[in-house]
């Protein structure tokens, strides 16, 4: 960009896309409209131009520059953001800072809080557009996930988990009955692969060769002795997919929980209830560590 083309800029004053500081005293309320901005289509930010449209430019330092820096670090997730200087006469400059959003990435907040731009206006995101952007990422497809998994083959996939899958998927009434039972067509429709190739979804949930690009599908479980983790009673270590560890998990715990039991009277059995829950919500897991009951991932 050289003078002209920032005298054009300016003279279309501020909008959507282009915000006018007076200098860096302003940064922070400058960051919150980057943010808004990368939660938009991007813009620039002009520092060292007056709201009346005036290129004063400022003096630039190096702690200038520091202060730019450790402003937009609280930018998250990490968001780019070019940094130009232009000349402008009399040892000033106009700082430029553009946003460069990446859709996948958004909502970026800037200091813990959401900001949106309208118009010429930054305000706080509203709560309910947030969580709207925040679905919108967590369905990306360009997360781990979704990418493919290399030199993996529907071969080496655990088929009959994977139609066991289908069949509970169909009478939950979650898939269609026309879903059938060809392995590379359920793979499709449940996008876990693309014209043939897995993607890491399939590997996780259905693979059966994981070393040693899928160290998270190894599981170590124990029990210890009290709540020190210094004497362990039982230990095990496996490798599988997401439903075996899942199912390897939970006989692990009903082999170590101890299991309550009476006669139910007028009936001829007995009714037996573990200590807990089979499927425990979260404020059960803290009562269970402190059982000496544990299962968790191995760290690599």
């Amino acid at each position: 960009m050289n003078l002209s083309d920032l005298e054009r800029i300016v003279s279309g004053g501020e909008s959507d896309i282009v915000e006018l500081k007076k200098s860096t005293a302003q940064l922070r309320r400058a960051a919150q409209t980057l943010c808004g901005m990368l939660n938009g289509h991007g813009g620039k930010v002009l520092i060292g131009v007056t709201p009346g449209s005036r290129i004063i430019g400022q003096e630039i330092s190096d702690k200038t520059l520091r202060d730019v820096a450790e402003v937009l670090g609280k930018l998250e997730p990490t968001a780019t953001v070019s940094q130009t200087r232009l000349d402008v006469g009399e040892g000033r400059e106009v700082l430029i800072l553009e946003a460069l959003p990446n859709p996948e990435l958004r909502p970026y907040v800037f200091d813990g809080r959401p900001y949106q731009r309208g118009g010429s206006t930054t305000s706080v995101m509203a709560q309910e557009t947030y969580q709207g952007l925040l679905t919108e990422r967590c369905h990306a497809r360009t997360r781990w996930e979704n990418e493919l998994a290399g030199d993996y083959e529907v071969s080496e996939l655990d088929h009959e988990e994977l139609l066991r899958t289908v069949r509970l998927g169909i009478a939950a009434g979650r898939l269609p009955e026309s879903t059938g039972s060809d392995p590379i067509d359920v793979l499709e429709r449940l996008e876990l692969s693309q014209r043939g190739s897995l993607n890491h979804a399939a590997i996780v949930l259905f693979g059966t060769r994981f070393m040693p690009d899928y160290p998270q599908c190894h599981l170590r479980m124990a029990r210890f002795g009290g709540v020190d983790k210094s004497i362990f009673l039982d230990q095990r270590q496996l490798e599988g997919h997401a439903f075996t560890l899942l199912d390897e998990a939970m006989l692990f715990l009903r082999r170590h929980l101890p299991v309550a039991g009476h006669v139910v009277p007028g009936l001829f059995e007995r009714d037996d209830e573990p200590s807990f829950p089979s499927r425990p919500c979260a404020k059960h897991w803290s009562t269970r560590f402190a059982t000496g009951t544990t299962a968790f991932p191995v760290a690599r």
